[in-house]
């Protein structure tokens, strides 16, 4: 039980956003699509000849099944393989609803699910209401059957995809899936577009590394964890510049705070003060940055590793920077 429990007046800017959005069900290349719904967490699709790989799965069975709606308009193939670019609930829970040969993810994914994938489950579902919607569908936890360490090449028929672990940045166990010939790349949330990055279990100081990992690949088109797909290399450059700029300017801010001893309060409304202006448009800024601020705080004290969010933690969190 929470010792300092959220008054009911605070409650997170995400449960206020019950409306619905526009799905938009992007083709990239043939047989490469993405699905995207105006900044929600984006889902990937790539058809081969033999089937079909789903990039992360939506947060329940029941919203999976607009993306199973989208794949059978196009294919009746079947899905061969359910890819997890990293474990937070939101982007794997909805994996049963498409009866996959194989759940692919890297090894630190695999490690953060066995360690904290409950608590990242019954903290997610309470932060954003509208992205669980039929909750009761999720059978439990996903479990990958297929974990790689850096790298995995999966065969579509006719189609390799390349499955690499391009190195630590919103999670330890980033993954990204490229379509070598065209240049197609999803790069789950290590890029966001005019979406706001979270960075509660980021590892800020090796983000902008691994984003420089993907700048040397030179894709062509890529799908972002949120904001529409980007159809050309001067908009997937920009994309990852944002991202960097964003992740760059927090932990920056965060520093100096605590090279100042400041609390994480007082850090918290220099980082509003300073990003407020130029990030505060992007989609679920409010909702992300006590929890951005918070990790960055701890990692610049010193503190590696994330600490574990619990729905407790999370109420208190937020109570302490967002209420009176």
């Amino acid at each position: 039980m929470s010792a300092h429990p959220a008054p009911p007046n605070v409650a997170f800017a995400s449960t206020g956003d019950l409306g619905d959005k526009t799905v938009t069900f992007a083709k990239l290349g043939e047989g490469a699509y993405a699905y995207t719904a105006e900044g929600d967490p984006n889902t990937g699709v790539i058809i081969g000849d033999d089937g079909v790989m789903v990039i992360d799965t939506q947060a329940t069975p029941v919203m999976a099944a607009g993306v199973l709606e989208k794949i059978r308009a196009v294919t009746d193939k079947p899905v061969k393989y359910v890819l997890l670019t990293h474990y937070h609930a939101v982007r794997v829970l909805g994996a049963s609803a498409y009866q996959a040969q194989a759940i692919i993810a890297s090894r630190g994914t695999h490690e953060m699910i066995l360690e904290r994938g409950q608590e990242d489950y019954d903290s997610e579902a309470g932060r954003f209401p509208r992205l669980f919607q039929g909750l009761d569908s999720i059978p439990g936890l996903t479990w990958p059957t297929v974990v790689f360490d850096d790298r995995l090449t999966v065969d579509l028929g006719n189609r390799r995809v390349e499955i690499l672990h391009p190195g630590k940045g919103h999670t330890q166990g980033d993954t990204v899936a490229w379509l070598p010939g065209e240049r197609i790349l999803y790069a789950g949330d290590l890029v966001e577009h005019n979406a706001t990055p979270y960075t509660g279990d980021a590892h800020l100081a090796e983000w902008p590394e691994t984003l420089r990992r993907l700048r040397d690949m030179k894709p062509n088109r890529l799908v972002p964890g949120r904001g529409d797909a980007l159809m050309t290399p001067g908009d997937c450059e920009a994309a990852i510049a944002m991202t960097e700029a964003f992740v760059s300017d927090l932990f920056e801010t965060a520093r100096e705070g605590v090279a100042l001893n400041q609390d994480l309060r007082t850090v918290y409304r220099r980082c509003r003060d300073r990003m407020d202006a130029k990030y505060g448009h992007w989609v679920i800024y409010d909702h992300c940055m006590p929890f951005d601020v918070t990790r960055a705080w701890d990692e610049a004290r010193g503190i590696r590793r994330p600490r574990t969010w619990t729905a407790d933690r999370d109420r208190d969190m937020w109570a302490a920077l967002e209420g009176e």
